[in-house]
């Protein structure tokens, strides 16, 4: 077998990863033991999958869908969302380029922090993502991403987000090297202003890699 033929295997096609990817909003959308699939059919909001390049190089991993994200199934898109894109847009990384997501697919009843079980019940599918899009580095957006996948990855001692934020930390994935890097998730800023030129320093690092 020839290398090219060789990297065809190893390399799942466009239509592959798109067709996989699909098969994970199926699955959320029916799965109807979730912890807030209830919540979900009561409210009328929609499951929040993920959004950008299926070719991604950089993979954008936020906590749970807020109010607006769950009524249009679109990950950020309320006022973090536009703190987001001001962030992305700062290093000239158009946000089509990038693949965007949370670790919880549904929005936590009045916006609450997401819990044990509710990380527990969706993470496999945001493994299933990574491994599908196959990001070369991963940033985390808030506490929540970060003390899931830093020790996935093996990463194990590194402290409080105000102690690691803007750091990279190298791991290995499965289909190859990564770099994690924890960045403060956008709506910190909302409610600390002073954060804001933080975040914007530590976007910084996602250009340079």
């Amino acid at each position: 077998m020839g290398r090219h033929a060789k990297l065809a295997v190893l390399m799942p096609s466009l239509t592959a990863k798109t067709e996989q990817l699909r098969a994970i909003k199926e699955e959320v959308l029916n799965l109807t033991i979730l912890p807030l699939y209830a919540y979900r059919q009561k409210e009328g909001n929609l499951p929040v999958i993920g959004e950008g390049s299926h070719e991604a190089k950089i993979m954008l991993v936020g906590e749970a869908p807020g109010k607006n994200e769950a009524k249009t199934g679109r990950p950020f898109c309320g006022s973090a969302g536009r703190l987001l894109d001001e962030l992305l847009t700062s290093i000239n990384l158009p946000r089509q380029e990038v693949y965007i997501t949370n670790i919880v697919k549904d929005r936590p009843p009045g916006n609450r922090d997401p819990l044990p079980e509710e990380i527990v019940a969706y993470a496999s599918w945001l493994d299933r993502q990574i491994n599908i899009i196959r990001p070369a580095v991963i940033a985390t957006l808030g506490r929540f991403s970060m003390s899931y996948l830093l020790p996935k990855f093996g990463v194990t001692d590194f402290g409080a987000i105000s102690q690691v934020h803007g750091r990279q930390f190298a791991a290995e994935a499965d289909y190859g090297p990564i770099v994690l890097v924890p960045l403060y998730h956008p709506a910190a800023a909302i409610y600390n202003q002073a954060l804001k030129a933080t975040m914007f320093e530590d976007f910084k690092i996602l250009k340079n890699l």
